[in-house]
């Protein structure tokens, strides 16, 4: 098997020792070409290079969610085609790994890589579905590029604590838990929309949802983690289904203690709910509209302000290693 590893050396969790290790095993098993990022966007650019050829099967990423991302939005600039695009593979390096993490895998660089191995021995593999955005014709954002995530997006609340992450990050703050927890609360105090908010969904054949402050949108389930705790706001979601929806209409401090416990105490039989809580579940396609621009993210990537974005459940759009 011909494989390319794409290596984030910035990853949190990850030594370059061991990342020298992790290749060393990899390479044991098939003909390896590892590639260390150099600029953001880098992985992208080498996922595309990988689908283009015909000397790659498979495409293993070594990093966190946004270095998959990437690889993923690089294997399918063309669109989906699992039969004969390159496989994927993920070896986590990040502070999270959710989608890593949702496949199954191990949260240890090292655990992961025996597990990736014994896949590829035994032939293990699967193909998921995916969330697509891209700008809504006849708004202000119908020019933004279509995006591929692998298990959330948000607009509002939550794009905006990521917003506020990558803010540290660039000021020399590591990428931890309690940041996160910091901005949040940050985000709360600052959200000039919480007790009304501007945000609208719409879907074919259905009343449109208005007055959302938050919306979070899930391809799989838990969400996100914290720490090993996983969180479930959408406990339905899955690879195989279209995408989920949770939104609130409310963000007071009584409103976010009660979602924010139900959220902390969520499982994957129960999620978030209550009179302000719209769930929705398995949507093949929708649109988020906002009065105001609000903050976007996908896969834990802030990606500036919108205020209109649509999204597409599709299925059977990647072939995984696990």
């Amino acid at each position: 098997m011909r494989a390319l590893l794409v290596v984030n050396p910035a990853a949190t969790t990850t030594s370059a020792r061991t990342r020298d290790v992790l290749i060393h095993a990899l390479a044991s098993e098939m003909k390896l070409e590892p590639v260390t990022t150099e600029y953001r966007g880098h992985a992208r650019d080498l996922g595309r290079q990988a689908a283009e050829s015909d000397d790659v099967d498979l495409v293993v990423a070594l990093g966190g969610d946004g270095t998959v991302n990437e690889v993923v939005n690089g294997l399918l600039h063309a669109g989906p085609d699992p039969e004969h695009l390159p496989g994927l593979a993920v070896v986590p390096g990040g502070s999270t790994n959710v989608f890593a993490r949702a496949l199954g895998l191990p949260n240890d660089a090292v655990e992961a890589t025996g597990a990736l191995l014994d896949a590829l021995r035994e032939g293990s593999e699967r193909t998921v579905g995916l969330g697509l955005s891209s700008g809504t014709p006849g708004t202000d954002d119908e020019a933004v590029p279509s995006r591929w995530f692998t298990f959330n997006a948000g607009l509002g609340f939550d794009a905006g604590v990521v917003g506020r992450v990558e803010q540290q990050r660039e000021r020399g703050r590591k990428s931890t838990h309690a940041l996160y927890v910091r901005q949040a609360l940050r985000q709360f105090f600052g959200e000039a929309h919480r007790r009304q908010g501007t945000i609208t969904l719409e879907r074919p054949d259905a009343e449109p949802v208005t007055g959302l402050v938050l919306s979070i949108v899930s391809n799989t389930s838990p969400w996100t983690f914290l720490g090993n705790h996983p969180m479930y706001a959408s406990p339905k979601a899955s690879f195989d289904k279209g995408l989920d929806v949770l939104g609130l209409s409310r963000m007071t401090t009584a409103a976010v203690a009660r979602y924010g416990t139900q959220l902390l105490t969520s499982s994957p039989e129960r999620g978030p709910h209550g009179k302000h809580a719209t769930s929705l579940h398995d949507l093949d396609q929708f649109t988020l509209h906002s009065k105001v621009p609000l903050p976007l993210q996908m896969d834990g990537d802030h990606l500036g302000l919108r205020t209109s974005v649509t999204f597409t459940g599709v299925r059977h759009a990647l072939r995984v290693i696990v």
